[in-house]
């Protein structure tokens, strides 16, 4: 009886699991209870279990998402290959908006590394940045990562530049603005005269998977050019994390409402 008991609960728990993963829309705990029409306390108990086990994550506003174990587990198992053909069509409209250099990156360990380009329609400024890493704290790619809660390597943060962020707090505070604006600026801070804006792409639990950039010579990315730049990778992101699972606006607000 224990057995056929715990195997019961191995299945519940399995369709709850699948609800979840193939809903077009997320789901609330009153969404999934309603449609499984097992009780309030059953789904309660086994929804804590996947939750424990990352295979479930639950946001603020109380919607269900695939966990972490999932996420990791489908991108470790996904070739970048996959990413940057989804991501191409987004690195060529931002390319044919800016005329700069465009970039997809990840993270690597403690450094960004960049996977794919788009090279700048200029001759000043042209590099090959693929397959060169970079730290996070002193480029806009690295401050999409931290202020998604990449974690900063330990020791003293290495002065690029005259105009690098290397103190600890300062760097905070920069990260900060980052959330609220939704994009990063890393103005000389890599090399002297290198302007960089980058936004994150995110995967169907919001984890960052990846950002977007747009880097140049900063004789043509002034600063009257941050913003309208940063708000276009933000849509360009946003729309390659929605073809990557992560809900749209329309739907975060349905399942909050």
């Amino acid at each position: 009886m224990q057995a056929t008991a715990g195997t019961q609960a191995v299945d519940r728990a399995a369709q709850l699991l699948v609800s979840i993963l193939e809903s077009d829309e997320p789901l609330t705990f009153t969404d999934l209870q309603r449609e499984s029409g097992l009780a309030k306390s059953t789904v309660s108990r086994l929804l804590s279990s996947l939750e424990h086990n990352e295979l479930v994550a639950r946001d603020e506003d109380g919607t269900l998402h695939p966990g972490s174990v999932l996420t990791r587990f489908a991108h470790a198992n996904r070739p970048y290959d996959e990413l940057l053909t989804l991501a191409a069509p987004h690195l060529d409209a931002i390319s044919a908006s800016t005329g700069e250099t465009v970039n997809i990156a990840v993270v690597v360990g403690h450094e960004v590394e960049q996977i794919a380009q788009v090279d700048s329609t200029f001759l000043m400024g042209n590099v090959n940045w693929v397959g060169m890493r970079v730290p996070l704290h002193c480029t806009a790619l690295g401050k999409v990562f931290l202020a998604e809660g990449t974690s900063l390597p330990d020791g003293r943060l290495e002065r690029r530049t005259p105009r690098t962020i290397a103190g600890r707090d300062r760097l905070e505070a920069e990260l900060t603005r980052v959330r609220k604006q939704g994009w990063a600026v890393a103005d000389s801070e890599l090399e002297p005269g290198l302007v960089a804006i980058a936004a994150p792409v995110r995967s169907a639990d919001g984890t960052c998977v990846a950002a977007l950039s747009v880097s140049g010579p900063s004789v043509r990315i002034g600063r009257d050019r941050f913003v309208a730049i940063g708000e276009l990778l933000v849509r360009e992101a946003s729309a390659l994390s929605v073809e990557l699972g992560y809900p749209t606006t329309k739907q975060r607000k349905a399942g909050a409402a």
